[in-house]
């Protein structure tokens, strides 16, 4: 019954910015933290960033320290990944996934009990 749905990505230049959103249904957003990873083309998952469910606990992985924001508005059920001064090297499909618990090695998609279907950030030269 827990699903997530991304939206927001497209394809920008360097140093563009893009909004990407994270609607849920069939659960309350605010009883979970959310995780974003991104896959490119190739290359294994990573984690991007991490807002736990009062937004008292907030990570990014070093690529995008600085970059990228994350948010959330649990009232909308949505969680928001601001991404700004993009590079080539962001260029993947990006995904959601959402954790009812969690510890600190949030990029371990084990935690997590939903994922979305993903959004494509392209991102060139």
């Amino acid at each position: 019954q827990l699903q997530l749905v991304e939206s927001g990505g497209g394809s920008v230049q360097r140093g563009g910015s893009l909004t990407l959103s994270c609607v849920a249904s069939g659960f309350s957003l605010g009883s979970y933290g959310i995780g974003w990873f991104r896959q490119a083309a190739g290359k294994e998952r990573e984690g991007v960033s991490f807002i736990s469910s009062m937004s008292d606990n907030i990570h990014y992985t070093e690529p995008v320290k600085g970059r990228f924001t994350i948010s959330r508005d649990n009232a909308n059920n949505t969680v928001y990944l601001q991404m700004n001064n993009l590079k080539p090297e962001d260029t993947a499909l990006y995904s959601c996934a959402a954790a009812k618990q969690y510890g600190n090695t949030w990029t371990s998609p084990f935690w997590y009990d939903a994922w979305g279907q993903g959004t494509q950030v392209t991102v060139s030269s």
